[in-house]
């Protein structure tokens, strides 16, 4: 591939991440069980997204927060960050899925779909990102630079 060097893994924090990832999906889940709760009929009233349709923000809550764990652990105890981490997360989060639907052939289903989704979002992304490069670095190369002799130029 590239001969760049690969720079050196530096472990995640795993319950922190989990924690933070957990409660974006966990308000993502808020959002879908209020769509939920809008778009039935019902007589919850108004609160009926955590009521009548709360297990959603649950199971959204616990799939970020497995996926954000497995990812980390795994990408701890392998020491790289590859997309391998992010297919076994995926694959943790797809398990809890199917276990919430109490099928067991629905969640090795969706661990397999999930998995390999992830695992093949984030291997696109390595082949046409530039790992190892820094924010700063990218912004330096989008914006134009003056070149030497219209500064000189100018002067």
């Amino acid at each position: 591939m590239s001969d760049s060097p690969v720079p050196a893994y530096e472990p995640k924090p795993s319950l922190q991440y989990a924690s933070a990832i957990g409660l974006q999906a966990g308000a993502v889940g808020v959002f879908v069980s209020a769509i939920q709760n809008a778009l039935g009929s019902h007589s919850s009233g108004a609160m009926g997204f955590v009521t009548r349709t709360g297990g959603t923000i649950a199971l959204f809550a616990g799939m970020g927060a497995t996926f954000a764990l497995t990812e980390s652990i795994v990408a701890n105890q392998r020491r790289k960050d590859d997309p391998l981490n992010g297919a076994a997360g995926a694959c943790a989060a797809g398990f809890l899925a199917g276990v919430r639907a109490r099928s067991l052939p629905m969640a090795f289903g969706g661990c397999v779909v999930l998995g390999a989704a992830m695992g093949a979002f984030d291997y696109a992304g390595q082949l046409s990102g530039e790992p190892g490069i820094t924010q700063e670095e990218r912004r330096r190369r989008f914006f134009k630079q003056p070149s030497p002799s219209s500064a000189e130029a100018t002067a």
